[in-house]
């Protein structure tokens, strides 16, 4: 039986990639307020302006490649049981071939109804207002905004749960409820942290790898080999 390895990724696994990080010196959050592109008031009060941000993020992702970071982690599963739980909204790890990949704040290349988000329906080319889903609503992105709900926090922890390692890579663990993961996973699970520092969190050991994603991914695998 394969031992499960639950890799939480967040964007400093996509920055060499080269999409913009939010939280960098060089962030997104400097050139756009939160409160102008990423909650539901923001949609309500100016959704071209949000459809424009996301307009553009798509473009930036879908002319981004995997990096080697995506691609060993794909590799991982000719020998483990690879659960992937991510916080980014790009596709990158599927591109890089994982196959099983849970995004927890939403895809760009999906799209939903404002009223019902169950209709999820698949985008690729740019958004506009007059965009119709099924049930005759304004499509928005298939974004969990800040404010919204996680929708897929449930099933993120019963994989976390089930750990017997859990890696965290390009991501600090401070946006809740995401961050709350690590609370899930058992006692006797190893966790390894790659090219960040957590906060405090109530572990016996944690081990740092504090490298870039790309270069700290390969020293993962010669770590669990």
């Amino acid at each position: 039986m394969k031992k499960k390895v639950v890799i939480f990724t967040g964007a400093g696994i996509s920055a060499e990639s080269g999409i913009q990080t939010f939280r960098d010196g060089d962030g997104l959050w400097n050139q756009f307020r939160i409160e102008e592109v990423a909650t539901p008031q923001a949609w309500y009060s100016n959704p071209s302006l949000v459809l424009q941000f996301y307009n553009e993020r798509r473009r930036n992702i879908r002319d981004a490649k995997p990096n080697n970071a995506h691609l060993e982690i794909a590799k991982l599963e000719d020998v483990f049981d690879i659960e992937i739980i991510t916080q980014n909204i790009d596709d990158l790890h599927e591109r890089a071939g994982s196959s099983n990949v849970l995004h927890l704040h939403g895809e760009i290349f999906k799209m939903k109804s404002e009223v019902n988000p169950e209709l999820i329906s698949p985008i690729h080319e740019d958004m506009h207002l007059g965009d119709r889903a099924e049930d005759g609503a304004q499509q928005r992105p298939h974004i969990v905004w800040f404010g919204e709900e996680v929708p897929m926090m449930e099933p993120a922890i019963q994989k976390a749960m089930k750990a017997d390692v859990f890696i965290v890579i390009g991501s600090s663990l401070v946006v809740y409820p995401a961050a709350s993961l690590i609370h899930y996973v058992p006692s006797h699970a190893e966790v390894i942290v790659i090219d960040t520092r957590l906060p405090e969190v109530n572990r016996r050991h944690v081990t740092y790898i504090e490298k870039p994603a790309t270069e700290g991914v390969a020293q993962l695998r010669r770590l669990l080999l």
